[in-house]
């Protein structure tokens, strides 16, 4: 029997930090975006002008976002089962990382921030030690 329902419905879609998939992981890319969520919200703290207090949550909001978009594509993308042999806890302090960016999305509290880029740091000195700048950057590029 002909399934009509596979001619109409929607191709699936597929979400990756990059389409190739190229390889290029760096937790770099989630601490500027936690960064700029810390330094936002000390604008927002700051400032009495309710108008740019909006945007700054606004930005901020997308900042987060991305800080963990960032954290999952390592998390699932980068690290491997050997890495999680050698971190053990390299699952928990991801999932802690990805619910703290949600949590910055939702507050403008800066201890929210700073447990963020806590994780992120413990994350990157997890991507180094698997050998991630090695294995993830391009060296002796031609300039």
């Amino acid at each position: 029997m002909f399934d009509l329902s596979k001619l109409i419905a929607p191709p699936r879609t597929a979400r990756a930090h990059c389409d190739i998939p190229c390889g290029i992981y760096d937790p770099e890319q989630a601490r500027i975006e936690a960064e700029s969520c810390y330094r936002i919200i000390e604008k927002y703290q700051a400032s009495s002008d309710e108008l740019y207090r909006q945007r700054c949550v606004v930005v901020k909001e997308e900042r987060a976002e991305l800080a963990k978009h960032h954290i999952d594509v390592l998390w699932h993308d980068y690290f491997k089962p050997e890495h999680l042999e050698k971190y053990p806890d390299l699952h928990e302090t991801c999932w802690k990382a990805s619910k703290a960016a949600s949590k910055v999305k939702q507050t403008t509290d800066l201890a929210s921030a700073e447990e963020l880029l806590g994780l992120i740091d413990q994350i990157d000195e997890m991507w180094k030690g698997s050998g991630g700048l090695e294995k993830t950057r391009l060296h002796g590029r031609p300039a």
